[in-house]
C-alpha cells in the first residue's frame, strides 16, 4: 500500500497523473485533428461538387450554343440552296439533320446525352469503335502537322 507521506509514493502518484493528463491531452489532440481532417475533407468535397456543377453548366451552354448555331445553318442553307433537283434534295436533307441535331442539343442536358451516347455505343459497339478510331486518327493528322 503506498504511504502518501512517503516522497517515493507521492513522485509514483505524481508521475502516474502527469502520465494520465498526456495521455488525455494526446486523445485530444487526436480528436481534434481528426475533426479538422474531416471538415476539411468535407469543404473538398463541396468545393469540387460546386466545379462539377459549375462545369456541367458551362458545357450545357456551350452545347445549347452549338445547337442554336446548327439551326442558324441549317436556316441559311434552306435559304442560300436551290430548292429542286439532286442539290435541292441533298441540301434539304442536311439542313434537316442540322435542325435536328441543333434541336436535340438544346433540349437536352449533358448527362442525358452522354446517357444516349453510352445506349448507343452498347447497341451498335463496332461501328462506334470504328468511329473513336477514325476521329483519333484525323486528329492525329490534324495535329502532326
Amino acid at each position: 500500500m503506498a504511504n502518501p507521506n512517503n516522497p517515493e509514493s507521492r513522485g509514483q502518484g505524481t508521475a502516474a497523473s502527469a502520465a494520465q493528463t498526456a495521455k488525455e491531452a494526446a486523445a485530444n489532440l487526436g480528436h481534434k485533428a481528426q475533426d479538422t481532417a474531416s471538415n476539411l475533407a468535407q469543404k473538398a468535397r463541396d468545393t469540387a461538387g460546386d466545379l462539377g456543377h459549375k462545369a456541367q453548366e458551362r458545357a450545357g451552354d456551350a452545347l445549347g450554343a452549338v445547337g442554336q448555331g446548327m439551326s442558324s445553318l441549317a436556316g441559311s442553307i434552306r435559304q442560300n440552296v436551290p430548292r429542286e433537283g439532286m442539290l435541292g434534295s441533298a441540301a434539304g436533307s442536311v439542313a434537316e439533320g442540322l435542325e435536328s441535331g441543333g434541336r436535340y442539343l438544346r433540349e437536352h442536358d449533358v448527362n442525358e446525352i452522354g446517357a444516349d451516347v453510352g445506349q448507343l455505343v452498347r447497341q451498335h459497339p463496332l461501328p462506334a469503335l470504328l468511329t473513336v478510331f477514325g476521329i483519333g486518327f484525323l486528329l492525329g493528322s490534324a495535329l502532326r502537322r
